[in-house]
């Protein structure tokens, strides 16, 4: 008799539901309500409701006044333990990012064929910032935290032109493509063999911002986290 590792068991349905519940809340970035979040995963509403009441109880999801939810401080918890390696050489740096520029700032990395917030600064001392929380998710050639995972790798012909900009400049820029009105700059975190560990970048809402500026400040925190790695 063998034993069973549990591979051909089917997959659990309610953690399924759970999990993607979780991953339009990161996606959207926004409170939504119960009947937007059901729709979104095609779930009955009653369904949803209670999938969120069991995310809420564990800290994962919380409701602001209006009965809407989001992502709650339990994900940053669980996201604190990825990689820490990672994330404890590029905290420090973040927080000093985000209080040169006073804008959020965040590290990304590479999850499949998708960008994963994994830790976010925000910065102390400004009237307003943007909150970008851990567990946001977006595809690699959208938005420039995606793009700055992908400067590394070598050229090709289907690369979209700001792929192409971005390993130009040094840096990757984006406005609107993974949160409307949300603009972002990223620069890759080299490991040792050159391939991108992860990204280092920031999110701001300022049409006017001095985007020359934020990339070089960016690139010099991307520069010692790698460096902090070594």
């Amino acid at each position: 008799m063998t034993a069973d590792d549990g591979a051909g068991a089917p997959a659990s349905q309610t953690l399924d539901r759970g999990i993607r519940i979780l991953e339009r809340l990161a996606a959207v970035g926004t409170p939504q309500s119960i009947m937007d979040i059901a729709a979104a995963v095609e779930l009955h509403r009653s369904i949803t409701y209670r999938l969120l009441r069991t995310l809420e109880s564990h800290d994962l999801v919380e409701r602001d006044t209006a009965g809407r939810y989001w992502l709650g401080v339990g994900v940053s918890a669980l996201a604190g333990s990825v990689r820490g390696d990672l994330q404890a050489a590029a905290v420090p740096r973040l927080d000093a990012l985000a209080e040169g520029l006073g804008l959020t700032a965040f590290l990304v990395v590479r999850v499949g064929g998708e960008a994963v917030t994994v830790a976010s600064v925000e910065p102390h001392d400004t009237p307003a910032h943007v909150v970008y929380r851990p567990g946001t998710r977006h595809p690699l050639d959208r938005g420039a935290p995606g793009l700055a995972l992908l400067m590394p790798e070598p050229p090709s012909a289907d690369d979209r032109d700001a792929l192409r900009e971005a390993r130009q400049t040094g840096w990757a820029y984006s406005r609107g493509e993974v949160i409307p009105g949300l603009r972002s700059v990223a620069v890759p975190v080299l490991g040792a063999d050159g391939s991108a560990r992860a990204a280092a970048a920031v999110v701001f809402v300022d049409e006017n911002a001095d985007v020359d500026r934020i990339g070089h400040a960016v690139t010099a925190a991307a520069d010692r986290i790698a460096a902090a790695l070594r």
